[in-house]
């Protein structure tokens, strides 16, 4: 069995962590905290795109992936994560209406969409044409996730809580070496950070900032998740999770004003009750221009990769992503094309690079 490093330790590097624990390999994992995108993250699971009533890209493979990962997990570690709980598509129109009752029927599809509309019974909401549900969907604690994740890695003294200094990184001919550690190889995970790595910079990470805001709203008396312009997500004792901005521009980590007033007009568009706000989260979405993750090898250094860009769809997407990358670690199974960073290996060219 081998050793491995891992930078970066968001859903990612969690993911790929437990994939080589499984395997029964060691790891050192390198994490100073610098992103938080996992951490204030909102965490739904759901193969659905509601927006268009299509199935997002490997929507049910990434399903049957993921939750059987993450109840191992919970197991694992002795704690909670994972919340079942309906997510509730607010139809707007008797054509949306129209539109679920075709995306239902459709393969694939129907096994997550009901088959049926569900009446408004909530006063709190403006709700004029019911509700399509996804079944089968929840939400993954993420911050409670990752800390007990830290703190098993910390009692095994896996876990370096400081930056990684990539100019101290060696690479070998049979594996890699770092402040005296040798491994077979490193796995970058540093989420929108990757923009700063010199090895995989020339990536088209992008990074898309998101907010939320978390709210007080005794009246609304919801426990599902409730999708429109925002979706609100219930936190127990009368609290709501607000979410979420898309800003391609802004890469700075603070909350904003601006964000605040988009989330609030789009909220008082269906929320029909008094509410104040508690609180306001922001991260970067690691994010690619073709949405889908970048996973795979460096262009000249066998032992170096990269895992990353996983999206809005993290929770879905880590764990599929990371046991695809250590197939093709152990040479066991190529990567799926789609993900396989070697489709911009153009643009390593483009650039002269020469390591």
């Amino acid at each position: 069995m081998g050793h491995y490093i891992i930078v970066g330790f968001g859903l990612a590097g969690m993911a790929l962590t437990e994939t080589l624990l499984k395997e029964g390999h060691s790891v050192s994992v390198f994490d100073d905290q610098s992103q938080q995108a996992s951490r204030v993250a909102g965490g739904l699971y759901n193969p659905v795109v509601l927006k268009r009533f299509n199935m997002a890209w490997e929507g049910s493979r990434l399903m049957k992936t993921a939750l059987p990962f993450y109840r191992e997990l919970e197991e694992k570690l002795g704690i909670d994560f994972d919340e079942e709980m309906p997510v509730l598509r607010l139809l707007a129109s008797a054509g949306e209406q129209n539109d679920w009752f075709e995306a239902a029927e459709r393969p694939g599809l129907s096994e997550f969409l009901s088959p049926g509309i569900i009446a408004n019974d909530n006063p709190a909401l403006k709700a004029p044409f019911g509700f399509g549900a996804v079944l089968h969907s929840g939400r993954i604690h993420t911050a409670k996730l990752l800390k007990g994740y830290r703190d098993f890695l910390s009692g095994t003294g896996s876990l370096t809580e400081a930056p990684f200094e990539h100019k101290e990184l060696q690479v070998l001919d049979k594996g890699i070496e770092y402040r005296g550690i040798r491994a077979e190889a490193v796995i970058f995970c540093e989420g929108f950070g990757l923009r700063e790595n010199p090895f995989f910079n020339y990536l088209p990470l992008n990074g898309t900032k998101g907010e939320l805001l978390v709210i007080h709203a005794p009246m609304y008396k919801e426990s599902r998740v409730v999708k429109s312009g925002v979706f609100t997500i219930p936190l127990g004792g009368d609290r709501y999770l607000v979410g979420a901005t898309y800003n391609h521009k802004d890469k700075s980590p603070d909350p904003t004003k601006e964000a605040r007033g988009i989330l609030l007009e789009k909220l008082h568009k269906f929320m029909q009750c008094d509410f104040s706000v508690e609180g306001q989260r922001a991260g970067i979405r690691p994010t690619v221009p073709d949405r889908r993750p970048l996973v795979g090898a460096h262009p000249v250094h066998q032992h170096l990769f990269v895992l990353n860009g996983l999206g809005s769809r993290g929770v879905l997407i880590a764990p599929y992503a990371a046991r695809a990358l250590y197939r093709l670690i152990r040479n066991e199974d190529p990567l799926p094309p789609e993900m396989d960073c070697a489709r911009f290996s153009k643009r390593y060219e483009k650039l002269g690079r020469k390591s």
